[in-house]
Parts: C-alpha cells; structure tokens; sequence
C-alpha cells in the first residue's frame, strides 16, 4: 500500500518543485528597457587670486547656494584658497561673510623689518587655522585644494593634505610681499604665477562641472595704487596667458565687475561681496543649462542598445 502511495506522489511532487522552479524565475529583461540610475555630477567650484578683490568669491557663493547649486569640490588661489578653505570647513554664505567684515589687515599681515619690510604670512597660518578648528586639509567638510608656485622649480604644486593654514599662506605668499612659506625644505608663493583660477585643480579633486570665478583685474593704464597693485598687476601679467588657457577648461568662468576695487583696498569689502552676488546671479540661468545639457548627455551614454531589441 505504501508502494503504491509513493508511486503516485512522486509524479506529483516533481511537478509542483518543477511549477515552483518556473515562478522563482525572474523574466528576462533587455538592459535596454531597464532605466539607469540618475546622473549625479560633481561640481567643482576655482576662486582665483585677487587679494582684496577676493571678497567677491564670498558674493558668488551666496548667491549659488541661495539658487540651489552647492560645491562638491573647492580649489582656490591665493585670496581664492583664502576663501575656499573656510568654505570647505563647513561654513555657510552668511557665516563666510561675518567672518570677511570681521577680518582686518592688522589680523593677518605681521611685518618683519629684518626681511625688508615683508609680512610672514604665520599670522594668516594661524587666522585660517582657528578659523577651520584647527584640521588639516583632508578633515575638512569637501575636499579642498590650495594651489602654489614652488620657488625652487616654478612649477604649480596643490596641496590637498596636511596644515591647512599653511597652504593657504603658501598659496597667498604674493612675492615682493611676502616672505616665500618655507615646507619641507622647500619654498613657495603665490600660486598666481602659474595658476591665477585653479581650474585644474577642481578638475583633479574629481569635479565633473567646474564653476570658476575670476576676480582679477583687466589690463588698463591706470596708475597703480600702490606697491601692492604693483605686484597684483606684474602677476597678472606674468600668469595671463596661462590663466586664459586654464579657464577655457572650464564650464563656466563668473566674471564680477570689480572696477574701481584695488587688490590692497579693504574698505570696500560690502561693495565686493554685493558685485559677486551680481555677476553669479546672471550666470545662474546659464549654469543651470549647461548642468541639465551635460546630465542628459551622461544619461544617455548609459543606455546602450540591447543585441536582442531589434
């Protein structure tokens, strides 16, 4: 009896394993019909130098934030590294701006009479330090880049680990100003020389959309107001040609309308800041475009026909 039970179960229960093998089953579907993840890109944001012109960077990002586009990546130079440190610490557009209309000369310029009348630079080391809580470049909140002119071999060097501070001096160490920021038995100044807005550098930090700001000054034959000026104009003469291939690489250069704001004038820190709100708050439209434009061509390139659709 018990023979001929399992006799007839046996077909049975191979035919349900078999039913129940076919449902498991997931059907076949082309790549082509299945929907790629959204395209996320990387914007990258380059401050370039200026000295005092680079309170503007501050006007910039305001205004970016304020419309939606944040900074995945941050690379500056000189008074552009000034700034973007600060930004990749974490601090917001009105948290940057207390901090410039609270920044005055005397905090950040230590002359030393033995060096030729030279600022250090160790007391703006010690202002960006304190001011980022005392972490090095690869603690910050986005990852930044401070971009430099190795004295030793003029070539570009960008610091992206280690003292903040420091590569934010040797980014900003104008020659003639300040005394070269001596790192490990090597020397450095301002990184205008080679790299006026670090495009570059945002590009290598892994940015897919670079945002650069140019806040340097335009070739003129007005007077120079002072030694500052003097220097400011001779390293913008000296990285222009550079400078203008640079940007090209670029997505999106912002070009806030400075006139009439000297490299060395710090009196009109409001008046920078509100021109660079001006100049990113045109190129917002722009930018915009340009992001969903690149988005759709990167999300097309992810579907890729299926051998079997046709």
């Amino acid at each position: 009896m018990l023979f001929y039970r399992t006799r007839f179960l046996l077909p049975v229960l191979a035919s349900l394993a078999l039913s129940a093998c076919f449902a498991s089953r997931k059907p076949d579907i082309p790549p082509a019909l299945v929907a790629p993840a959204p395209v996320k890109l990387k914007i990258g944001l380059a401050l370039g130098g200026g000295a005092a012109r680079g309170f503007a960077h501050i006007g910039v990002i305001k205004m970016l934030e304020a419309s939606g586009i944040h900074a995945d990546v941050v690379a500056g130079t000189s008074a552009g590294s000034v700034v973007g440190a600060l930004y990749a610490s974490g601090m917001n557009p009105f948290q940057l701006q207390q901090a410039a209309l609270a920044l005055d000369e005397a905090s950040i310029r230590d002359v030393r009479l033995f060096s030729g009348g030279l600022v250090q630079g160790r007391k703006l080391q010690d202002y960006i330090n304190t001011e980022v809580g005392n972490r090095p470049i690869e603690r910050l909140q986005l990852p930044f880049a401070a971009v430099a002119t190795q004295l030793e071999s003029g070539q570009r060097t960008v610091f992206v680990l280690g003292n903040t501070g420091q590569a934010v001096r040797a980014s900003s160490s104008v020659p003639g100003v300040f005394e070269p920021t001596a790192i490990d038995g090597r020397h450095y100044v301002d990184g205008g020389v080679v790299s006026p807005v670090p495009v570059d550098a945002a590009h290598g930090l892994g940015a897919d959309f670079v945002i650069a700001v140019d806040i340097s000054a335009p070739p003129d034959r007005s007077s120079p107001d002072g030694m500052l000026d003097v220097i400011g104009k001779s390293i913008s003469i000296m990285g222009r040609q550079l400078g203008e291939q640079e940007l090209a690489r670029a997505d999106m250069v912002i070009h806030p309308k400075l006139d009439g704001i000297g490299a060395a004038d710090f009196t009109q820190k409001d008046r920078a800041i509100l021109r660079g709100e001006q100049a990113a708050l045109v190129a917002v439209p722009t930018i915009r475009a340009r992001l969903a434009a690149m988005k759709a061509a990167r999300q097309a390139s992810l579907v890729a026909p299926h051998p079997l659709a046709h």
